[in-house]
């Protein structure tokens, strides 16, 4: 069976006559958890966008879920692709369970004479649970913490029953609390949905969970490195990527990076 969920090759995507990306391979597997890193204006953004069929690449192929882009209608590939971005702005002061439940209609409100199912209602409940948002499932989105949204908006995402997960800096703007119960949350997934890929964007290690499997270092639009995490996160790749001295480390299955010596 082939279990390749994303491949792009040769990959180029340019703006004003400036590439963001150029000569991008990647291959996505199912149940492979992958990091994006680098500095800002490494072309993160500009790839995850491109991965989620909302960005158009200049050049090369791009196959998503078993379709090329360009030879099939992207709006069909979305509804399996999840979408986590803190940046997300509601329309309204949903509660919890309500902007769970948006994530079957891909909108920032709760449609007009829409109505969810018993059935709907069941896997929100769950969803909110799962991300140990069960007691908060009737607070509203604007007295909802950073790090509550955040898991949220994961519960949100898994409502489409997605194939592949995307989540763009997540973890922006927590506290070390709120980022711990956020990145046990995505950990929890690799139990819970074996079969779920999913791509992190990240500027900071500290930012990625135990469970991330593989990693692109990216800069200038270029790849650094790309493959096993462990292979990857290191400190002679780190450091070229980011253009400074980093000395990586890795314990309990998180990374840390600091200035070397």
């Amino acid at each position: 069976m082939n279990d390749v969920l994303l491949r792009t090759s040769g990959l180029r995507v340019t703006r004003s006559g400036r590439d963001l990306l150029h000569d991008v391979d990647l291959t996505v597997r199912a149940g492979e958890h992958w990091a994006l890193l680098g500095p800002n204006g490494a072309g993160k953004s500009t790839l995850l966008a491109v991965l989620g069929a909302t960005g158009h690449p200049s050049a090369g192929t791009v196959e998503l879920l078993g379709h090329r882009l360009g030879r099939v209608d992207v709006r069909e590939l979305r509804e399996h692709i999840g979408h986590v971005d803190p940046r997300h702005r509601m329309l309204s002061p949903l509660t919890v369970l309500e902007t769970v439940l948006t994530g079957l209609t891909g909108t920032t409100d709760l449609m007009v004479r829409w109505e969810p199912t018993a059935s709907d209602i069941a896997r929100a409940e769950q969803h909110v649970a799962d991300v140990g948002l069960a007691a908060r499932r009737d607070a509203r989105w604007p007295v909802l913490s950073q790090g509550e949204r955040g898991r949220a908006l994961i519960a949100r995402a898994l409502m489409s029953e997605p194939r592949l997960l995307l989540l763009d800096e997540p973890a922006t703007g927590l506290d070390v609390a709120a980022r711990e119960h956020l990145l046990e949350t995505v950990d929890a997934l690799r139990v819970r949905q074996p079969e779920l890929s999913s791509v992190m964007v990240t500027h900071h290690l500290e930012d990625l969970p135990a469970s991330t499997s593989h990693a692109m270092l990216l800069r200038d639009g270029a790849v650094v490195a790309v493959g096993h995490a462990d292979e990857v996160i290191t400190s002679a790749r780190v450091s070229a990527a980011f253009d400074f001295p980093l000395a990586v480390e890795r314990s309990g299955g998180r990374w840390h990076a600091r200035r070397a010596d």
